[in-house]
């Protein structure tokens, strides 16, 4: 026999669950889109934004991910992380990254593969350009 309490704590486990439902909405990030500027020669700016953000890594992911796409599309295999810029204004995050790429692997601490990190962005549903 199930008691009253147990089913109580079912019904509310599920309810966390559903989207619009309060709680689990703030932690369910929303990609609002990236703007992309060629700085000079192989330095690209990446505006990102988006809201429901879990930590600033949620951001620097969402902007990896731009720079790695934007890599792809003009034919380069790589990208190095030059810097990045966070603020938040009424729920919105936004960052201003700025990676170079390369068709090698370049020089640096914060170098990616391109292929591999938008095979990750995709597999973890964050967006990329």
């Amino acid at each position: 026999m199930i008691r009253a309490a147990t089913i109580s704590s079912l019904l509310l486990g599920a309810c966390a669950q559903v989207p619009g439902s309060g709680a689990a909405d703030r932690s369910t990030p929303e990609y609002k889109g990236v703007e992309t500027s060629l700085l000079n020669g192989d330095l690209v700016r990446f505006n990102v934004a988006m809201s429901g953000a879990r930590s600033e890594a949620d951001l620097d992911d969402y902007a990896e991910c731009a720079a790695a796409q934007y890599a792809l599309i003009r034919g380069y295999g790589f990208a190095r992380h030059v810097r990045t810029k966070m603020k938040q204004e009424g729920g919105v995050q936004t960052a201003d990254a700025v990676y170079t790429i390369s068709p090698s692997l370049p020089r640096g601490l914060r170098t990616i593969d391109a292929e591999v990190v938008v095979a990750d962005c995709e597999a973890n549903g964050i967006p990329t350009v």
